[in-house]
């Protein structure tokens, strides 16, 4: 038993960090026409204490008219500002994801758990357009890794001692084979 309890506290801290997070990012903005431009922001707001960018923000742009090509130079800013409290505002350029002039991507920090204001600022050839919306940022809840373990243990113990009950009875001669 003690050797599957040290197997599965070596297991829990071997597993490599997962990069999930606690749901898929769900759409904010969906087909808004702003100005010649069509708009769509998905979002997936986490919040984090070190100020890493966590806030990540998805942008499908795409020409109000039907059969115009998005000029090269359209940009995609994406900004945020905490509401419920005083803090820092941040922006950034979204880029293209995979090259792909339509789909864009930024990830933002967002100190604090909380609503925040968002919008959208696309500049372009074709001219200008902006939105806003807000967001509700939460930590991501995934459990630290060492709490993985904790939770293991009470399994790994009890799987330890019904073993051990199976290998006394098999010894003392109490359980048959195939009956």
């Amino acid at each position: 038993m003690a050797r599957g309890l040290v197997v599965a506290i070596l297991l829990t801290s071997w597993v490599p960090a997962v990069s999930a997070h606690s749901g898929p990012p769900y759409p904010v903005i969906s087909d808004r026409v702003i100005g010649p431009y069509v708009l769509s922001i998905w979002t997936d707001p986490d919040a984090t204490d070190d100020g890493s960018a966590a806030g990540q923000f998805w942008v499908i742009v795409r020409p109000a008219a039907q059969g115009t090509k998005l000029p090269d130079d359209t940009q995609v800013i994406v900004a945020v500002a905490p509401i419920d409290r005083d803090g820092e505002a941040h922006r950034g350029v979204a880029l293209s994801v995979d090259g792909d002039p339509f789909r864009r991507f930024i990830a933002l920090p967002l100190e604090h758990e909380g609503m925040f204001a968002a919008a959208a600022t696309v500049t372009g050839a074709l001219g200008n357009g902006s939105v806003e919306t807000t967001v509700s940022a939460t930590y991501d809840l995934r459990p630290a890794r060492w709490l993985l373990a904790v939770y293991l243990i009470p399994f790994v113990l009890v799987g330890g001692l019904w073993l051990t009950l199976i290998v006394k009875r098999r010894r003392a001669g109490g359980v048959s084979g195939g009956r």
